[in-house]
């Protein structure tokens, strides 16, 4: 079963039906041309105005496919093994956890939760079940990080001391634009979007898609910075930070986003290590010199993409007499190289999801688990709470309490809308 089938659910369900063993048994969304997947019911102006995120549709499914509105009947269906749920972020934590009570397995796109405290109640309800869950962190399917996290903390490029990401997009000067309230579309079930967040008034520029720079229901650290902050996570092998602190605004871009178009946040992990994220939304061009992960060793600096990372040995600084302490090493699995015994690879999205597959039937962990997307998705939340308390902050990742600023823990969690209950 699909919940969430507009962009970025269809685009996970298409690899899903690449997979032999998988049967699309069920649609849900709260935009009814999503789940009759007819493109010319679909509202002009979100075409026109969207054409790369409002999904073609139109598949072919070899059996007829059940339709909802609400999940929660796609859960009560008992012919239904596993779930995708690729809504928007404020509504993970509920739809996993009912999901997971059901008897479903699930597959969840990140980020995991809007709040830390709902991602641990979440890992909390995962460990009382027998369900297999997987989170969306794609690129915990690619053999090079595979490869990566296991050679890294064993010292291939020395002790590490710091690593940085980015997300460049120039969205200068109008953004997402200035709207006002309006009535949404007839088949569009705007209180059901809602879901457990205050009510407002439907706005155009809040959904679909562009929900994402509203902090309500989304943001860009959490959105694209969590794919990042979770593979220097892996490669550096640390479980949280111990300290987190942000600055930026909005500075370039005159729209009705609630979150920075500017922004740049550090955490500092116990061993040592300092990790940046930089999230750029009035500009261009790369920070990272190779792909999209820079990692400084004493012995050497890792750059690398998805499919390729480049190790380049350092250069002796003052007093010292060595040469070089490594060789340099590229690996390209676009031109051949292979990390593959089987040779099997495609992409990571499509590894994660044979993973998940794979573990329904086996009933083992998947490589993606809620506690990995917990701790990752942890990682961005401190992001988003350094940059609205404008405080470094020091955080307790076993309690997950700040333990020098009481007004940060207040950002946590938040209240439900009645009737929804964590």
């Amino acid at each position: 079963g699909f919940i969430g089938v507009g962009n970025r659910g269809t685009q996970v369900m298409h690899l899903f039906m690449e997979q032999p063993d998988c049967e699309v048994a069920a649609l849900c969304d709260v935009y009814k041309p999503y789940i009759t997947r007819n493109y010319s019911e679909v509202d002009p102006r979100y075409i026109k105005d969207m054409p790369r995120q409002i999904p073609k549709m139109g598949e072919n499914f070899p059996k007829k496919v059940k339709l909802y509105t609400d999940y929660r009947e796609l859960l009560d269906n008992k012919d239904i093994d596993a779930v995708s749920i690729a809504t928007p972020d404020h509504w993970h934590a509920l739809q996993t956890i009912d999901a997971i009570n059901a008897g479903k397995d699930v597959f969840v796109e990140k980020p995991l939760s809007k709040t830390i405290a709902e991602g641990r109640r979440m890992v909390e309800v995962g460990k009382s079940s027998r369900q297999v869950i997987t989170v969306g962190l794609n690129r915990r399917g690619a053999p090079t990080f595979q490869r990566l996290a296991q050679e890294i903390p064993n010292g291939k490029i020395g002790k590490v001391t710091f690593g940085t990401c980015s997300h460049v997009s120039n969205m200068s000067p109008v953004g997402i634009g200035k709207m006002k309230p309006e009535t949404p579309p007839k088949d569009f079930d705007w209180d059901m979007w809602l879901g457990p967040r205050a009510f407002r008034p439907y706005q155009y520029n809040i959904a679909p898609y562009k929900f994402r720079w509203w902090e309500d229901y989304a943001n860009q650290i959490s959105n694209n910075g969590v794919h990042y902050l979770d593979l220097i996570r892996w490669m550096l092998n640390e479980e949280y930070p111990i300290a987190v602190s942000a600055h930026g605004g909005k500075y370039t871009v005159d729209d009705d986003r609630t979150i920075p178009d500017t922004m740049h946040v550090t955490y500092e992990f116990a061993s040592g290590a300092l990790v940046t994220v930089t999230i750029l939304e009035g500009s261009t061009g790369k920070l990272e010199n190779q792909g999209f992960i820079e990692l400084r060793g004493t012995k050497g600096t890792l750059y690398t993409g998805e499919n390729d990372y480049t190790i380049v040995p350092t250069k002796p600084g003052q007093f010292q007499s060595w040469d070089k302490l490594m060789d340099t090493e590229k690996v390209d699995l676009n031109k051949g190289d292979t990390l593959l015994i089987d040779g099997s690879y495609k992409n990571s999205a499509s590894s994660l999801i044979r993973n998940f597959l794979d573990c329904v039937k086996s009933r083992e962990q998947p490589w993606a688990t809620l506690e990995i997307g917990h701790r990752s998705t942890t990682m961005a939340h401190l992001g988003t709470i350094a940059m609205l308390t404008k405080q470094r902050l020091e955080w307790d990742g076993i309690n997950e309490r700040f333990t020098n600023c009481e007004t940060a823990n207040k950002y946590l969690n938040y209240e439900y809308r009645k009737p929804w209950k964590l």
